[in-house]
């Protein structure tokens, strides 16, 4: 079921004055699932956020020339260059410039 299925139905059950509180607690553990890995994520790229970030330069560099004059700053957790391309591709986009090519490139904004 999805996330906004679940949702619904828990507010339409709080507002209707539903009080099995068993009920509402197995809903809200289904809709809290995973959230704690989620933040774990969410706070081991922002460690390695100005090491990235600070990191590039007006030159464009590749990925992997980036990865390779980082990798030994990086926490174990975030030690792998696919995890770096994720971070340069969705979450920093407005302080990176990535140059499409082959291979892509990247420089700061």
């Amino acid at each position: 079921m999805k996330k906004a299925t679940l949702e619904t139905i828990r507010t339409a059950l709080t507002n209707l004055g539903y009080d099995n509180t068993d009920v509402l607690s197995e809903l809200d553990a289904e809709l809290n699932r995973g959230a704690s890995e989620k933040a774990a994520r969410a706070a081991a790229y922002e460690s390695i956020h100005d090491l990235v970030v600070g990191t590039l330069s007006d030159t464009p560099v590749t990925c992997k020339e980036l990865f390779e004059s980082i990798e030994d700053e990086l926490p174990d957790t975030m030690n792998t260059q696919g995890k770096i391309q994720y971070a340069l591709n969705n979450l920093w986009q407005d302080e990176i410039v990535k140059i499409t090519g082959k291979p892509n490139t990247y420089r700061h904004a």
